[in-house]
């Protein structure tokens, strides 16, 4: 633009002098060879200045088709990973609204042309997953391997590709990697997380309870998922502790080990409900009694939590007259407590006592306002069917399946 103006003023400069040079023509001669080019002053000083103006127009001109022609050759090159980082993010939305045939044939279809194909056929594997189609995963994951490198990719994608070679059940090649980023489980939540997945689904329990030490210190993993990794955990090693005796052919030293076992744990372990619940299961399910009893029984004495009461009604007790009486002597004081007429009819239910059941369940629904579960209608159902009640039984059922 300054250009522009700057040759405006020359020309109007030399319009302005031309006058007067006209009495001072000059005289200007040219000669090549045998040619001569004769012209005045004020002619070539008005022929240079067109010259130069058509010069500049001309060359604006060209500049300006050579953008044109970059902008095109632009638009006609990289048209085609426009319109695949398009169907990529088409993929994306369909993936998040749960719609995973479409999201995995835009992800695949887009992954090369997109210049994205570790994002993409991550996510085309995943969806794949969710629909079962075990071997469209298995190709993406295929794909995978000549695209994700660690210095590249980072962690994140290869803790996607873990997650999802624990849903194909693949242990073997998701040990493969998780033993290759080993060093990375202490400072990483989410490959902690992995390698405690595929540990206990390799059923190494004692591999797994050293993982949940490093578990309880993260403060990103809820308690809940801890809680759920300690019951399958301990319950596996409790009854590996119990078979650990086998070959020596006596239930005596099956329950000997196991209780050395239980021994042998951390006081802190011990305490938590998590994992006295998963040892008093497998001694339930052995109809292992005396010590069983000796740790609900002290206690019941006590007033424990309600989810304290769940957890023991969860467990399958034949032989629990001790622990019924002490519940009892707890409704004696309060007849009608809800979690301890929930926990009397349970009791019942698992030591055969149906009509003490039915009786406990009976008395939990008639409370105001109303405080059983669900559970406690299944089990009161199952008490009354085992009577031979049946109308009385499909009643109890349909009022469960209105609660649920």
């Amino acid at each position: 633009m300054k250009r522009l103006i700057i040759l405006a003023l020359l020309f109007f400069v030399v319009v302005a002098l031309s006058p007067l040079l006209v009495d001072e023509k000059g005289y200007i001669l040219i000669a090549v060879g045998n040619k001569t080019l004769e012209s005045s002053l004020l002619s070539a000083i008005i022929m240079l200045t067109l010259l130069g103006f058509v010069a500049l127009i001309v060359l604006k001109l060209i500049r300006g088709g050579w953008r044109i022609s970059l902008s095109g050759w632009n638009k006609v090159i990289f048209a085609n990973r426009r319109g695949a980082i398009k169907n990529l993010h088409k993929g994306v939305t369909a993936y998040i609204l749960g719609d995973y045939q479409q999201a995995e044939q835009l992800l695949a279809k887009s992954a090369e042309p997109s210049q994205l194909s570790q994002l993409a056929y991550l996510m085309a594997a995943s969806a794949a997953s969710k629909q079962s189609l075990v071997s469209n995963t298995d190709h993406y994951l295929a794909l995978l391997d000549d695209e994700i490198a660690f210095k590249s990719a980072g962690l994140d994608a290869i803790i996607v590709k873990i997650s999802l070679l624990l849903e194909q059940q693949a242990y073997v090649q998701a040990r493969q990697l998780v033993d290759q980023y080993h060093k990375h489980i202490g400072h990483d939540a989410r490959l902690l997380t992995c390698s405690l997945d595929l540990t206990l689904a390799e059923k190494n329990y004692p591999a797994a309870i050293e993982h949940l030490v490093a578990a309880r210190k993260q403060k990103s993993i809820c308690d809940a998922r801890i809680e759920q990794w300690e019951k399958i955990a301990f319950y596996g090693a409790f009854n590996a502790a119990l078979n650990a005796a086998l070959n020596a052919g006596t239930r005596q030293g099956d329950q000997k080990a196991l209780s050395d076992y239980w021994q042998a744990l951390p006081r802190k372990l011990k305490q938590r409900e998590v994992v006295l619940f998963a040892y008093c299961q497998v001694l339930a399910e052995q109809n292992i009694v005396t010590p069983l009893t000796a740790l609900l029984l002290p206690a019941l004495k006590k007033d424990p939590s309600e989810a304290f009461l769940r957890r023991l009604q969860g467990l399958q007790i034949k032989h629990a007259d001790e622990l019924i009486m002490q519940v009892q002597k707890q409704l004696h004081n309060n007849h009608q407590s809800a979690k301890w007429l929930s926990c009397l009819g349970h009791l019942g239910l698992s030591s055969g006592q149906w009509q003490m059941a039915e009786k406990a369940f009976n008395s939990l629904i008639k409370l105001e306002p109303v405080q059983y579960r669900q559970a406690d209608l299944h089990a009161f159902a199952q008490a009354l069917t085992e009577q031979g009640k049946h109308q009385e039984a499909n009643q109890v059922w349909h009022r469960a399946l209105t609660l649920g």
